[in-house]
């Protein structure tokens, strides 16, 4: 067996995989190959053509969205994820992006890196951060990473949260302990952190636009470890510098285009935090996901 992997994975599942496979990362041995393991590639129809002797796509992760489909299915190819077992990385890391952007770390690091002096009452100031105790968190998508943290919300900062999605019903809200909305600008209107979980598909791609960012309310912190093409980056970006914007800060694991690079205007904003989709990228969840990869394709071959 020959599989495709040009991405990092846990090196005790590369291990197992090096046992029972020969791994390729040259590009130009594509069509050799039986299975591929894809973190982040975009599996085109264009890409799918080239890989005339493929029999399994494993994803690594949950989101299926970096996969034509339907050419795979065309193709008779198989295609897994690997839903859940990472999702308690990317929980901790909407609490660590909740919590950084609460109290400005982006802000304090650039200040820092300028000399800025904290002696001076102003720049205290502007550096005052809030608390996440007591606040609203309104998410939007209610899957397994956003069960996971809301768990940590409730029961770690008595927060009250709030959740809306396309499948969402006020029954499953009341037994996640969570209020339903019945839309996403009833959902972020009185919530002081907004937190993305939604599959992109093509009908979320863009879901958030400027409708919705100017209905948060007013300090409002925006987090999204799911996919940048949910937001509308460019009404995110007119939100985040517009004086009468209701965002305090976007802190973000996602960008439409990947790799995140300087040439992205989010870069530079002094209010955003960038992190560069790192949720999953933890030993634990590495580990889970990276095996069940390896098994899967074992599976199936």
């Amino acid at each position: 067996m020959k599989t495709f992997l040009c991405e990092y994975i846990h090196p005790e599942a590369r291990k197992k995989l090096e046992g029972v496979s020969e791994i390729i990362s040259d590009w130009e041995r594509l069509a050799e190959c039986d299975a591929v393991i894809n973190r982040n590639l975009q599996m085109t129809a264009e890409v799918l053509k080239k890989a005339s002797g493929l029999k399994v796509i494993a994803v690594h992760g949950t989101g299926l969205d970096g996969v034509d489909l339907e050419t795979a299915a065309e193709r008779g190819i198989q295609v897994f994820n690997t839903p859940y077992r990472n999702a308690a990385s990317v929980a901790e890391l909407n609490i660590a992006l909740m919590l950084a952007a609460a109290r400005k770390f982006s802000l304090v690091q650039k200040q820092l890196a300028e000399g800025v002096s904290f002696a001076d009452s102003a720049v205290m100031a502007a550096l005052q951060g809030m608390e996440l105790g007591g606040k609203t968190v309104a998410f939007l998508g209610v899957g397994e990473i956003a069960k996971k943290t809301i768990t940590i919300c409730r029961h770690g900062f008595s927060m009250r949260c709030t959740g809306w999605s396309r499948s969402l019903t006020k029954e499953k809200a009341s037994e996640l302990g969570i209020e339903y909305a019945g839309s996403i600008v009833e959902a972020v209107s009185s919530a002081d952190f907004v937190v993305l979980g939604m599959a992109l598909n093509e009908e979320t791609r863009g879901i958030i636009g400027e409708k919705e960012l100017s209905a948060m309310k007013p300090g409002a912190v925006l987090v999204n470890t799911a996919r940048g093409a949910l937001l509308d980056e460019a009404a995110l970006y007119a939100a985040l510098t517009s004086p009468d914007g209701p965002l305090m800060v976007a802190a973000l694991d996602v960008v439409a285009e990947e790799p995140v690079g300087r040439d992205n205007p989010l870069y530079q904003l002094p209010n955003v935090i960038l992190t560069p989709h790192i949720g999953a990228n933890t030993d634990e969840a590495l580990y889970r996901v990276g095996m069940a990869c390896v098994e899967g394709i074992l599976e199936r071959i």
